[in-house]
C-alpha cells in the first residue's frame, strides 16, 4: 500500500521516500538513456541555438565554462591552489614579466605596480606562513630594489611573523593605508584584462593584493613625462602634471602634505633681497662716489654708483623681508667695506648669460686635490674670499689651510719659537666632524690698508657625530661657543648670507636655527620623518632648506620668522646628497646619489627639469653661478659637470637639438663610464669589451672636468664666477 502513496512526492522535511525508489528503479534502464542523450548533445544544442540568434558574446561564455566538465557535467576535479611561497612566488613573477613585456612606452608607469606587490605579498607571507615562506620570498625578489628602496628593505626584513607584522611601524602603515598608483588609461585597461585571463596563473593573487591594500587611479595623460604632448596640453590648461606623481604611494608614510594645501593656509613667499639698512646704503654710496672719483669705470662699464642704484631698483622689484621681521645687528664700518666690494666683484665678474646657439661659455675650474689623507676627510669647504679652506675629519679634528701658502698668525702669542704655519689644526670635537662652515667674508680691497677694517672670515663653524656644534675663532684659532641641543649626529651647518644666524641638521630629524649671541637654539623646525642630512639658505636669509635622507627623501622650506614649513618638494627616489639655493631666490637645486639634479621653482613648488650625467655614487656639492644662470656640480664619480639652467623655449627639443624630457628615459643620451670621467672596467678575455653600465646625459650639460681618481666634495663659483673644486685623490 506504501508504494502506491509514496508517488505523491517527498515528506516536507526529508528526502524521497523508498517508495519513490523502488518506483524509479523499475523504470531506470529508459530514463538513464535519455539523460545520457541528453548530456551528450544539449550543449551542443545551446551553442547552436545561440549562433542561430547571434549570442556570441553568451556562446563564447559558454564554451569557456564547458570545457571544464565531465562528459556527466560534473565539473572536472582541479589540483588543490598552491599555498605560500609557491603561489605568491608565481604571482610576482606574473606581474613582473607583464611590466617588463609591455611598450616601451609604458613601461615607466607599468614598473610602478612590482614595489607594493612585493611588499604586500611579503607581508602577507609572513602574516599566514611565517619566517620560512617570507625569507624565501625576500631572497628570492628584493635584489632589484636595493637602489631605490634600500632603507624600506632593511626595515621590512626583521618582519618574520605575524606578531611583528601587527607591531613593526613600516608594515602597518602599508596594512592600513591604500597604497594609491596613478595609472594611465592604456595601461590601465591592459592590467585589468590581463589578469583576469590569468586568474589561475597568479592573476587572481594580484588582483587579491590590488583590491585588498592599492588604490589603481585612472588617470587621462600619457606617459609620465614633463613634456610630452598631454603633459603640455595639460599645463596649457593649468592642470599640474607633477599633482598626480605626488598622488603615488602610501597616505600616511610622509607627512601628507602637500604645497598646494600649504599655500592655501599661509601667506605668499617673500624671496627678494633683504633690505639694506638705511644707513648702510648712504655710507656704501658715499663709499662708490669716493672710488669713482679717484679710478673712473672703463669704458664700455658702469660707474660704480650707477652699479649700485641699478642693484637697489633690482632689489625693489622683488618683495623680500625686512629687517623687522629677521632682525640683525647695527651695521659696522665692516659691512661697508664688504658692499663696497661686492659691488665691485659684481660689476667686474666673468658674465655667464646662459647658451645660445648651443654653445655654452667657457667656465673656468680651479681643482684642490688633497693628497695622503687615507680616506679620513668628511667634508670641505671654502672661505668666501677664497683665501682658506677648511676639511673635517673622522679622526674628529679640523684642519684649516691658507690656499696661497701664507702663515696663518694667531692672536694669542704661543709656547712655539718656530715661524707660523699655513695650516691649523682645531681639536675639541669627541668624534667625526661632517660639516664646516666659514662666516660671510668676501675679499680684501685693492686699496685696503691698515685703517680698512678686515673682511676675511673671523669664525668657524663644525658639527659632528657628538652631536655639538662648534664656533671656532679664525684669530686665535680656539673654540669659543658649545652649542647643544641635537640628539646624536649633527650632520651639517650652515651660515647664514648675512651672518650672525647659522642653522644645523641632524639624526634627530630636526633643523634648528641658532643666533650667534643665543647659546640655545631661536627655532626648532620638526617635520622631516627621518634623519636630516642637508641643509641649506635662501639668500635673503629668511628661509632655510633641508633635506632628509632613508625613507623620507624629501626637501623642506621653512620659514626662519616662524619656523612653519612653508614648502614641500618631493621627487627623489634615493638619498639626497646635495641642496643648493640660486643667488636669484627663486630656484632650488636638489641632487642625490643615484646622480639626478632637480631644478624646482620655489615659488609653485614644483618641479622644473632634471639633470643626469653624473655616475652613481652621489652628487656631494651644488653651486650656482652669480646670475643663476649655470650650475655647477661634483661628486664620487671624479667630475666637475657644468649645468644650464634655463629650460629651453622648445620643450621638445634642447638648445643643441637633442630632445629633453624627464632626464633618464629614452630622451637622454647616452655615454660610457670612461666616457664620464670614471675609470674603464677591465676588459674581457675575449672580445675586449669595457664593463659598466652607460650613463645617461641629459643635453643641458654644458661641459664636464674629469678628475684623477679623485671625488670631487665641494664646488664652489665665486663672486667672479669662477668654479673652486675640491677632492681626495683616492688611487
Amino acid at each position: 500500500m506504501s508504494n502506491h502513496q509514496a508517488p505523491q512526492g517527498p515528506g516536507p522535511n526529508g528526502p524521497p521516500s523508498a517508495g519513490i525508489m523502488q518506483h524509479s528503479a523499475g523504470g531506470q534502464a529508459p530514463q538513464s538513456q535519455g539523460q545520457n542523450l541528453s548530456q551528450q548533445n544539449l550543449n551542443q544544442i545551446v551553442l547552436e541555438y545561440l549562433v542561430k540568434k547571434g549570442y556570441n558574446r553568451t556562446e563564447a561564455t559558454l564554451r569557456a565554462e564547458s570545457a571544464h566538465v565531465d562528459s556527466d557535467g560534473r565539473p572536472i576535479p582541479t589540483a588543490p591552489d598552491a599555498q605560500g611561497y609557491p603561489k605568491y612566488a608565481k604571482a610576482y613573477t606574473l606581474i613582473r614579466d607583464w611590466a617588463e613585456g609591455v611598450l616601451e612606452v609604458y613601461k615607466f608607469e607599468a614598473r610602478r605596480l612590482l614595489w607594493p606587490m612585493f611588499v604586500y605579498a611579503f607581508l602577507e607571507l609572513a602574516n599566514s606562513h611565517g619566517a620560512t615562506e617570507s625569507e624565501k620570498f625576500f631572497a628570492a625578489f628584493s635584489a632589484p630594489f636595493e637602489s631605490l628602496h634600500a632603507d624600506e628593505l632593511r626595515q621590512l626584513e626583521t618582519i618574520k611573523l605575524a606578531t611583528h607584522v601587527a607591531e613593526n611601524q613600516t608594515a602597518q602603515i602599508y596594512r592600513t593605508n591604500k597604497y594609491r598608483i596613478p595609472l594611465n588609461t592604456h595601461v590601465y585597461y591592459n592590467l585589468t584584462t590581463f589578469l583576469e585571463q590569468k586568474t589561475t596563473e597568479g592573476g587572481g593573487t594580484i588582483l587579491y593584493l590590488i583590491q585588498a591594500y592599492c588604490e589603481l587611479r585612472e588617470t587621462q595623460r600619457g606617459p609620465l613625462d614633463q613634456y610630452s604632448f598631454d603633459a603640455i596640453v595639460n599645463k596649457a590648461r593649468s592642470l599640474n602634471v607633477d599633482e598626480l606623481d605626488v598622488q603615488e604611494g602610501i597616505e600616511g608614510a610622509f607627512t601628507g602634505v602637500s604645497n598646494k594645501d600649504i599655500a592655501e593656509n599661509l601667506v605668499q613667499l617673500k624671496l627678494g633681497p633683504m633690505e639694506l639698512d638705511p644707513d648702510l646704503i648712504a655710507d656704501v654710496r658715499s663709499d662708490l662716489e669716493d672710488e669713482d672719483k679717484q679710478n673712473p669705470p672703463p669704458a664700455g662699464k658702469l660707474s660704480l654708483v650707477d652699479e649700485f642704484e641699478r642693484n637697489i631698483k633690482r632689489e625693489d622689484s622683488l618683495e623680500g623681508p625686512t629687517r623687522a621681521e629677521v632682525p640683525y645687528p647695527p651695521s659696522r664700518a665692516r659691512d661697508v667695506v664688504m658692499e663696497v666690494q661686492k659691488i665691485k666683484e659684481y660689476r667686474d665678474r666673468f658674465k655667464i648669460e646662459g647658451r645660445t646657439g648651443g654653445t655654452g661659455v667657457g667656465v673656468s675650474v680651479c681643482m684642490f686635490t688633497f693628497h695622503n689623507t687615507l680616506d679620513s676627510i668628511t667634508c670641505i669647504e671654502f672661505s668666501d674670499d677664497t683665501n682658506l679652506v677648511a676639511v673635517g675629519t673622522e679622526e674628529s679634528y679640523i684642519r684649516v689651510w691658507n690656499l696661497h701658502g701664507d702663515p696663518l698668525p694667531s692672536i694669542i702669542s704661543g709656547t712655539n719659537s718656530g715661524p707660523p704655519s699655513a695650516s691649523r689644526r682645531l681639536i675639541g670635537h669627541s668624534a667625526p666632524v661632517y660639516g664646516v662652515s666659514f662666516a660671510p667674508s668676501i675679499d680684501a680691497p685693492d686699496n685696503a690698508d691698515a685703517s680698512t677694517p678686515s673682511t676675511g672670515p673671523k669664525l668657524l663653524l663644525s658639527s659632528s657625530a657628538d652631536g655639538c656644534i662648534r664656533l671656532w675663532s679664525l684669530e686665535s684659532w680656539t673654540c669659543l661657543v658649545v652649542f647643544k641641543g641635537h640628539e646624536r649626529t649633527a650632520w651639517n651647518v650652515k651660515w647664514s648670507p648675512h651672518g650672525h644666524y647659522f642653522a644645523s641638521c641632524g639624526w634627530d630629524k630636526t633643523v634648528r636655527i641658532w643666533a650667534q649671541d643665543h647659546i640655545s637654539a631661536v627655532r626648532l623646525c620638526v617635520g622631516h620623518d627621518t634623519s636630516v642630512n642637508q641643509i641649506a639658505w635662501h639668500p635673503n636669509g629668511a628661509y632655510v632648506f633641508s633635506a632628509s635622507d632613508q625613507a623620507d627623501k624629501t626637501v623642506r622650506m621653512w620659514a626662519m620668522v616662524s619656523g612653519e614649513c612653508v614648502r614641500v618638494f618631493t621627487g627623489h627616489t634615493e638619498y639626497i646628497s646635495a641642496l643648493e639655493c640660486s643667488p636669484s631666490g627663486k630656484i632650488l637645486a636638489s641632487a642625490d646619489t643615484g646622480g639626478s639634479i632637480i631644478l624646482w621653482d620655489i615659488a609653485k613648488g614644483t618641479q622644473i627639469k632634471r639633470c643626469r650625467g653624473h655616475g652613481k655614487g652621489g652628487i656631494w656639492s651644488l653651486s650656482f653661478s652669480v646670475e643663476s644662470t649655470a650650475l655647477v656640480s661634483g661628486g664620487a664619480d671624479g667630475t666637475v659637470r657644468v649645468w644650464d639652467i634655463k629650460v629651453p623655449t622648445d620643450p621638445h627639443q634642447g638648445a643643441d637639438g637633442e630632445v629633453i624630457g624627464n632626464g633618464g628615459q629614452a630622451d637622454a643620451t647616452r655615454i660610457t663610464n670612461q666616457a664620464s670621467g670614471s675609470q674603464p672596467g677591465p676588459a674581457t678575455a675575449a672580445g675586449g669589451k669595457k664593463k659598466g653600465k652607460d650613463t645617461m646625459i641629459t643635453p643641458d650639460q654644458i661641459s664636464a672636468f674629469p678628475t684623477k681618481k679623485s671625488p670631487v666634495y665641494k664646488v664652489k663659483f665665486t663672486r667672479m664666477n669662477l668654479v673652486m673644486a675640491g677632492g681626495c685623490y683616492l688611487p
